[in-house]
């Protein structure tokens, strides 16, 4: 609990400061044992308020992930290619990312022509990611976590409630044989792999704004021009 507030703390006094500018071998279900479950699940925390999320400063970890047509992706690759609005989202049944999805599409133009890409990741399987690109008119890049090895390395994965597991074992492909899910997070990176901005919310039906997000993009983007001139 400590973690997660103090990192909310840091996240409000950026938050002033931009509005005041202007405005991370596939194992079936059948092939892991109960102990292994456990062992996993002790060491994920049990709520979404206990996470313990990678920090501004901090450099995101080396992740490779499918992306919808299942081809192997290195998101430090991309990453290095250009700044990053990076987001976590649960998958394509959850209504408030499909939302969230759609709110980013409507700034996705603006977000390039500042000189940013962007890259979502949840746990859904590529088959399934495939079919949130077509139904949500996506044309920015979907990965995979089904396993959520991402998730747990940035430090956003918690145990996801008894009510979830079904939807998560199909939605993943019975990959996520842990059952767990990501706290949805939104982070900007620059091409070193550096966190310049997160926001990330226990609350599932809280997330950032397009506006608040383009806002943010605009500023970091417009400091580190400024840095380099």
């Amino acid at each position: 609990m400590t973690n997660i507030h103090s990192r909310y703390k840091q996240l409000s006094f950026i938050l002033l400061f931009i509005l005041g500018l202007s405005f991370t071998g596939h194992a079936s279900v059948n092939n892991v044992t109960a102990n292994e479950l456990n062992d996993v699940r002790d060491t994920v925390p049990a709520k979404p308020t206990d996470i313990s999320p990678l920090l501004i400063g901090e450099s995101v970890p080396a992740v490779t992930l499918p992306d919808a047509t299942g081809k192997p992706i290195s998101l430090n690759a991309k990453i290095a290619a250009k700044p990053t609005i990076l987001i976590f989202y649960r998958g394509g049944w959850c209504p408030f990312c499909n939302r969230e999805l759609a709110g980013i599409q409507s700034i996705e133009a603006n977000l390039r022509k500042m000189g940013y890409q962007i890259i979502a990741i949840s746990t859904d399987s590529p088959e399934n990611l495939s079919k949130t690109m077509d139904k949500q008119k996506l044309t920015y890049t979907l990965l995979s976590d089904s396993e959520l090895s991402a998730s747990k390395q940035f430090g956003i994965a918690f145990v996801a409630p008894k009510a979830y597991e079904k939807t998560l074992i199909e939605g993943s492909n019975g990959k996520n044989v842990n059952k767990l899910l990501p706290v949805p997070s939104v982070f900007i990176l620059n091409t070193k792999g550096t966190i310049q901005f997160e926001y990330i919310n226990p609350d599932f039906k809280q997330r950032i704004s397009p506006d608040l997000l383009i806002g943010v993009a605009d500023a970091l983007m417009k400091e580190a021009k400024a840095k380099v001139n």
